[in-house]
């Protein structure tokens, strides 16, 4: 099966499509969590195989990256950087702690690919979550990259169709 990859399509599903996909979510709840997990597991398993996400980098231009400490230290290591020094050009840390790549796109993309894939962040090697379990519970924060994700673009629009959701 070949899936929609172009983003500017979908993008503009994204914007013609948000009141679908808030009825498309509220419809969810009827449905009980393993089984909705099991579908999108399913479905996500087939779309990641035939989606090359290295290729797209989309999610590298338009989302905030949470890292951890330990992260921030193993990233050091690799770059051969001091850790205050990568900290100071590449992280910023919220009043809690929370740190995050402070920059949108990341500072790492590099022509529509990681620079540091075989080491990037917990937080981009899940992205978009579609692997694990309690995907109603994240439905909508889901459904917020759903216009710039072909592989969440796919995975909904093929659960649509395959639980006979009609808006």
């Amino acid at each position: 099966m070949a899936y929609e990859t172009k983003l500017q399509y979908i993008a503009q599903q994204g914007i013609e499509k948000a009141e679908e996909n808030d009825f498309f979510l509220r419809s969810l709840k009827q449905h009980e969590g393993a089984e909705l997990d099991r579908i999108v597991h399913e479905i996500n398993t087939k779309v990641s195989a035939a989606i090359d996400c290295t290729s797209c980098g989309n999610c590298c231009k338009t989302l905030i990256v949470n890292i951890t400490p330990e992260e921030i230290k193993d990233l050091a290591v690799v770059m051969n950087m001091p850790e205050t020094e990568l900290r100071e050009k590449h992280i910023e840390e919220s009043q809690q702690g929370a740190c995050y790549i402070n920059s949108i796109p990341c500072h790492f993309l590099e022509d529509k690919k990681c620079g540091i894939y075989q080491h990037r962040f917990r937080e981009c090697r899940d992205f978009p979550h579609l692997h694990k379990t309690g995907f109603r519970e994240r439905l909508l924060g889901t459904l917020l990259h759903y216009g710039s994700c072909p592989i969440i673009y796919n995975v909904i629009e093929e659960m649509k169709h395959k639980l006979n959701f009609i808006e």
